[in-house]
């Protein structure tokens, strides 16, 4: 992958970043994925800035058409249950950045990760936890 393509989609992460409701991120070492966690009272404003980045989305009912990468994030990530989603950027070179919508169960907080797919999952990693500021813990 070239420094253009990942720029295209690193440039939609970072509009994303601006957007999103809650500010602190932080690194996922189990999942690989920046993380931020918010109360249920900003999930409308979360899901509005969705969009920015992650066109595609799709949940426990329609996780069967989604593309193969995307398939494979789910089975990879504990699948994904009623509650959850998952949502992704267009492909840019065989690669995709996803995000995965977790509500937590308590009815007061979600967390939304997000990681990438293909590509050079290492080097895409490093610039993820660059662009969202992603302290490792």
């Amino acid at each position: 992958m070239n420094a253009s393509s990942t720029d295209e989609l690193f440039n939609a992460l970072t509009k994303f970043r601006a957007e999103w409701p809650k500010r602190g991120w932080s690194w996922d070492n189990r999942l690989s994925c920046v993380a931020s966690a918010f109360g249920v009272e900003l999930s409308d404003e979360a899901r509005q800035a969705l969009p920015l980045a992650f066109p595609h989305q799709w949940n426990h009912r329609n996780l069967n058409s989604a593309p193969p990468i995307v398939q494979q994030i789910a089975e990879r990530t504990g699948g994904v249950r009623q509650d959850q989603m998952i949502v992704a950027t267009n492909p840019v070179a065989g690669s995709i950045a996803y995000g995965l919508w977790w509500p937590w169960g308590d009815d007061t907080t979600i967390s939304l990760r997000i990681g990438v797919a293909g590509g050079s999952v290492i080097a895409l990693e490093e610039r993820l936890r660059e662009t969202f500021g992603a302290r490792v813990d």
